[in-house]
């Protein structure tokens, strides 16, 4: 038995329906392209080859691919037959289990995979569809079945009659081939249908009338196996991944108040025992330690590292910012390009002005340091170990350690005695 695999992923699409300049496969899901997803679960099977089949745009998604991975160009989009044909030359000398998956599913797990491929090469079948149940269909292929309950096709939703269009079975688009049943069937294929396009479902009653082995098994959940095609399937996406993404967090000791109201992207990363509040947004590569207190009503950009033992409270903003154990900035601040020491106490209303029309400026607050309520820093400005601004200032100019500061623009008080 050959276990030898190897993958193609369809990414060609432009989504006319996401209504977009941007390739369908590059909208974001959780902060990051949903096909990187995609190739994500793909590398996690480790196949000898994977191969990425771009068209709309494709020098953008082609940056995303990343190492590893091969790229081919459908210059003229006609199909996903089409489309895969476009990659073999790509697999010449290869043998065995060809995967054709596609850059728009980003929720599908490793798990499902693994068992369509187990399935599938244990059988020595010609090809092996992922299905799925849907109440309402609308818009998938049906999958045919014959009297034996064997898959003997698939009708696509335009050219399927009205018994076909009530069957709940459907076509996922994810399908285990042997590839040498595949590329004798493709060359079968032809555009007899109403969009003119050359249908890689169109194999599955190739290889079934030449007698061939086809079979399909169905995903426990099938939302795992939906394509983005709508901006409303995009933020169901969205939903369903920030999901899972909150309770991997949960699983690994931090506490979320309310996972439906909590956004955190992929590639952030929390310590045990933080409690995040609802209404927070954590960017990715935003980095929180333990024991930590974010939100409600946060918002840490990217280029945010937290230390442990932090409180950053209600309409807190914090970007491209080092932040050092047990602070505490309880209220409606902004805190940007800057680096905060440990134990610093950060009042209301707090706000660094790092922006001087043209380019961005550091603030710099050591150790133990007090920052009065409604205090403005302008960068580039440092503020001393235990020093401390009082209530209104406009700190423009360095204060050094130890030393207080009040005023517009911020004066350096005498020291007494």
């Amino acid at each position: 038995m050959n276990k030898a695999i190897a993958m193609i992923i369809l990414a060609a699409g432009k989504g006319k329906r996401m209504k977009s300049q941007t390739p369908k496969v590059m909208h974001n899901i959780c902060g990051r392209p949903m096909l990187a997803y995609v190739l994500d679960m793909a590398r996690s099977l480790k196949p000898k080859k994977t191969i990425v089949v771009l068209g709309y745009k494709h020098e953008i998604v082609k940056k995303e691919l990343g190492k590893g991975i091969l790229a081919v160009r459908q210059k003229n989009l006609k199909g996903t037959a089409d489309a895969v044909k476009q990659a073999l030359p790509k697999l010449k000398g290869f043998k065995g289990t060809l995967l054709v998956l596609y850059g728009d599913t980003p929720l599908l797990k490793k798990e499902s995979v693994d068992k369509l491929l187990k399935y599938h090469i244990e059988n020595n079948l010609d090809a092996t569809l992922l299905t799925g149940s849907l109440d309402k269909p609308k818009g998938y292929g049906r999958v045919l079945r014959d009297k034996c309950s064997s898959v003997s096709g698939i009708a696509e939703e335009k050219d399927a009659d009205d018994f076909q269009k009530d069957i709940k079975e459907v076509n996922t688009g994810i399908i285990c081939f042997n590839k040498a049943s595949l590329e004798a069937a493709l060359k079968k294929v032809r555009p007899d249908n109403r969009k003119k396009e050359y249908y890689l479902t169109d194999v599955i009653n190739i290889l079934y009338a030449g007698g061939k082995l086809v079979d399909g098994i169905k995903i426990c959940d099938i939302q795992e196996a939906q394509g983005i095609n709508s901006r409303l399937d995009l933020a169901r996406a969205n939903a369903a991944m920030r999901q899972r993404l909150n309770e991997k967090f949960m699983q690994n000791g931090v506490t979320i108040a309310d996972t439906n109201l909590t956004f955190i992207s992929y590639g952030a990363k929390i310590g045990q025992d933080t409690v995040i509040y609802p209404f927070t947004v954590i960017e990715r590569d935003v980095k929180i330690g333990k024991r930590c207190f974010i939100g409600p009503f946060a918002h840490l950009r990217e280029g945010t590292s937290v230390s442990d033992d932090v409180t950053l409270g209600n309409f807190v903003e914090t970007t491209r910012t080092k932040i050092g154990a047990k602070v505490l900035a309880k209220h409606f601040s902004y805190i940007g390009d800057t680096s905060v020491g440990a134990k610093v106490n950060i009042g209301a209303g707090t706000v660094t002005a790092n922006f001087d029309g043209r380019f961005k400026h550091s603030t710099v607050i050591k150790d133990n340091a007090m920052i009065g309520s409604d205090t403005i820093l302008v960068a580039p400005v440092k503020i001393g170990k235990n020093s401390i601004t009082g209530a209104g200032s406009v700190v423009i100019k360095d204060i050094p350690d130890n030393r207080k500061a009040v005023g517009v623009p911020a004066r350096i008080l005498k020291r007494k005695g």
